[in-house]
């Protein structure tokens, strides 16, 4: 269901693209739009993963400088059946962790300093369950071309504001009347749309997050973990909120950013409380795929980790 809503809703993001565009110039403007797009794209499938580990000033880690967290990533990347992704640390008392990359094999994790001073090894390893969903359902390309196109969006309505600046000042020689509904419609799509476009972007990350959620208890075994994790990082976060660009902030498994509760009504991540409630059903109602997997015999053990 989740991966129906974020596909109806790009479709609608990117209807909304277009719209704006031949709003702003008929068919032309919607053929700039479509370059724009797949400029901004283009950008983003390859370049994605490099601006987001810079914009959280994140450093490269080594597994002969942090051993134990290349096991236990390397354990969870198993667990998915994914290769072993790049490690990346931030250096902040903030706890947070994200992930990047378009593909499981271009992917990497980064976790702050605060992350590892507030969690046990296993709500450790339900957050990076967390993330290696977020690669192996692709939510980190999808999200990066949510964003792109949000962002053209925002470029196109722009554009259209100062079209209908100028225009309102050109005059109309043949029919004002129309020429003035023009302007105001003209002025109300570039007010309206990217609105519309913060909060289709802040459905689809809320979805992708569920959906990272419930696959990485799957993969671990866990969600008991994995929730008490998100309810860990939720009050470090409040405590110690991190300095990151807003634009990045949809990365991290919770909200890094401050802020009270007209915040949260516009925040891309989910109300914790309901993420810790969803997970705690399925420890309740454990079904075949959340038995914990150091303890029962799986299907396919010999591509899993003996721990």
């Amino acid at each position: 269901m989740n991966t129906v809503k974020t596909f109806f809703l790009l479709m609608v993001l990117t209807g909304m693209l277009l719209l704006i565009g031949g709003a702003a110039g008929g068919q032309t403007g919607i053929i700039i739009a479509v370059i724009i797009a797949l400029a901004l794209n283009f950008g983003a499938y390859w370049f994605s993963d490099k601006i987001a580990l810079s914009m959280a000033h994140a450093r490269p880690v080594t597994p002969e400088e942090d051993p134990e967290l290349f096991r236990l990533v390397e354990e969870q990347a198993r667990l998915a059946n994914m290769p072993m992704p790049k490690v990346y640390e931030i250096d902040t008392d903030s706890p947070n962790a994200f992930a990047t990359g378009r593909n499981p094999k271009n992917a990497a994790v980064a976790v702050t300093t605060g992350i590892r001073r507030i969690l046990t090894r296993e709500e450790l390893a339900g957050v990076m369950a967390h993330e290696m969903a977020h690669v192996g359902n692709r939510d980190t390309l999808i999200m990066a071309v949510v964003a792109t196109i949000a962002g053209a969006i925002s470029m196109l309505a722009f554009m259209a504001q100062i079209t209908a600046i100028f225009g309102s000042f050109g005059g109309h020689s043949d029919d004002d009347d129309n020429g003035g509904g023009n302007i105001i419609s003209l002025l109300i799509i570039a007010i309206v749309m990217p609105i519309a476009a913060t909060v289709i972007r802040m459905a689809i990350s809320r979805a992708r997050e569920f959906q990272a959620d419930t696959t990485g208890a799957h993969n671990c075994g866990d969600p008991e973990a994995l929730a008490r994790a998100l309810e860990k990082l939720e009050m470090g976060a409040e405590v110690r909120p991190m300095k990151v660009n807003e634009a990045a902030s949809h990365l991290f498994i919770v909200n890094p950013l401050s802020g009270g509760s007209m915040a949260r009504l516009f925040s891309t991540h989910p109300p914790i409380e309901e993420r810790v409630r969803r997970l705690r059903e399925m420890t309740i109602r454990p079904n075949y795929e959340t038995l914990d997997r150091r303890n029962y015999d799986m299907p396919d053990s010999n591509d899993r980790p003996n721990f």
